[in-house]
């Protein structure tokens, strides 16, 4: 079985704006990826290529759950690449000064076969960068 990468990050910023960073395709594009066709909405679907210009890798998602200042889920695929997914789940817990928001990405062992690039360690080390770095950094300035 599987052990899901999980990052976890306190933000001094109150839930509805840390809520709002996650699901406005306007503010995302300042700390995560220009993603144009992103609706905050149950079963759409939205595509993205990592920053830079390259657009080596299509990462292509579908919301599963969205409650709001609380969960947003979707799945996470790269159709270039494989058939199959995994899942990310967003959490916002307000906590004394801010928000917790913890990130779990499940089933990564479905992209075990597509190189070091979908790596545990490479998503691991690209989540804890874009909320421990980009998500907090834009929202703490």
């Amino acid at each position: 079985m599987d052990t899901p990468v999980t990052v976890q990050y306190k933000i001094n910023a109150p839930i509805d704006k840390v809520w709002e960073a996650l699901t406005d395709k306007n503010e995302m594009k300042s700390w995560y990826f220009d993603i144009k066709d992103f609706e905050p909405e149950v079963g759409k679907v939205f595509n993205f290529f990592e920053p830079g210009g390259e657009s080596k890798y299509h990462h292509q998602c579908e919301i599963l759950e969205m409650i709001p200042n609380k969960k947003l889920k979707h799945t996470w695929s790269y159709p270039d690449y494989s058939k199959l997914k995994t899942t990310v789940t967003w959490e916002l817990m307000p906590e004394e000064g801010g928000t917790v928001v913890r990130l779990t990405h499940d089933e990564i062992e479905n992209f075990n076969e597509l190189g070091s690039n979908f790596s545990r360690e490479s998503f691991t080390e690209g989540w804890n960068g874009i909320i421990g770095q980009s998500l907090k950094g834009y929202l703490e300035k």
